[in-house]
């Protein structure tokens, strides 16, 4: 794999290690880490940080249901029916796989227009995420953001008015961003993609699909 040139910002990385995002969050952000020796070398130092503040932190007293309100909501979060490593040649890191049951070969694409196909994938609530292909050439229609939406390529490029993104490069989108993402030739763009709130289309027809396709 080419070198990673786009990562994720420190307060994503804070954020997970602190356990404040949301599952769709925490999903594009572990399947980056393991992609990137960059930022799992930063998620580190983050977690050595924040053992060294614990230490320091006055102890408080715990609710006497503490313990099985914990176990509860361990028990009650949706698990992965199998972790699977990525095997040699596939294209979905383990944190992904876990998610799909297995590799690009096992997705249940549905067309959402534009010669576009998705998957989303179920986690809590918070925030949505979708893998996304985008047949090489094609341009994802214009949009902007309502939140922040993260997305991480997986196969193949894209490219927008700020750069090119390849695999393993992750872009981080908010209100300032309007963009038209473009798949590469050669190759179809797979993408995971998280949003916490709905894109801003420009075009008529995008905006409404956008009430069927959830994004």
């Amino acid at each position: 794999m080419k070198k990673i040139k786009h990562h994720l910002t420190d307060a994503l990385l804070m954020g997970y290690a602190a356990g404040n995002l949301p599952e769709a969050f925490n999903l594009v952000v572990a399947t980056h880490i393991s992609m990137c020796d960059t930022c799992r070398a930063a998620l580190a130092e983050f977690d050595a940080v924040g053992g060294e503040v614990m230490l320091d932190a006055d102890p408080v007293d715990m609710a006497e249901d503490a313990l099985a309100a914990a176990m509860a909501r361990i028990t009650d979060t949706p698990r992965p029916e199998r972790p699977l490593a990525k095997p040699a040649g596939g294209v979905f890191p383990a944190p992904l796989r876990g998610y799909v049951n297995g590799d690009l070969d096992c997705v249940k694409w549905r067309k959402i227009g534009g010669g576009v196909s998705q998957m989303v994938l179920k986690t809590q609530d918070g925030a949505s995420v979708r893998l996304l292909r985008i047949p090489a050439g094609t341009a994802v229609p214009d949009h902007g953001h309502r939140g922040t939406e993260l997305t991480l390529v997986l196969q193949g490029a894209f490219v927008d008015a700020t750069d090119r993104f390849a695999a393993g490069d992750i872009e981080v989108a908010n209100e300032d961003l309007n963009h038209t993402p473009v798949a590469e030739q050669g190759m179809d763009c797979i993408c995971l993609a998280a949003t916490d709130a709905p894109l801003q289309f420009k075009g008529l027809l995008p905006r409404l699909a956008q009430r069927f396709i959830g994004i």
